[in-house]
């Protein structure tokens, strides 16, 4: 007999619409959960980050500080063990020493985007993220 308090839960792709605001690893954490129950997640993440390696590419390179965003981008990814390792890296010597793999690669999409959504956007594409993350600004 199957158990007839079993609740329904509709496939992700017409799961609710849900759009989050913020920063830091809260939102990263929580949208690792939301993923789980719905595809139709927007995160509008601020790059207010001045600490650490996004804070040296925030100034070196004259860039939204890309910590945060990528670690929303980490968090709705699609990806294998490998490459969420490779993302995670980070150096520990050197000029790089601090600096995680996650924030030079999207660091150097937008060098070669013409914006900082657009680097984004390309990022989100190479992770096959779940779901949409959009910067609060590109400056």
């Amino acid at each position: 007999m199957e158990n007839q308090h079993t609740l329904y839960r509709p496939p992700r792709a017409r799961g609710p619409k849900i759009a989050v605001i913020g920063g830091g690893h809260g939102l990263s954490n929580m949208l690792r959960g939301l993923k789980q129950y719905t595809e139709n997640l927007t995160a509008i993440v601020t790059v207010a980050d001045d600490g650490g390696g996004s804070g040296a590419l925030r100034s070196d390179l004259r860039m939204p500080p890309p910590g945060d965003i990528r670690n929303c981008l980490e968090a709705l990814a699609n990806t294998e063990p490998l490459m969420a390792e490779l993302l995670h890296y980070r150096f520990s010597e050197g000029v790089l020493a601090g600096q995680s793999f996650g924030n030079l690669f999207l660091a150097a999409l937008n060098g070669i985007s013409p914006s900082f959504d657009a680097a984004v956007s390309r990022m989100s594409e190479v992770l096959a993220i779940t779901g949409r993350v959009l910067p609060v600004t590109n400056a």
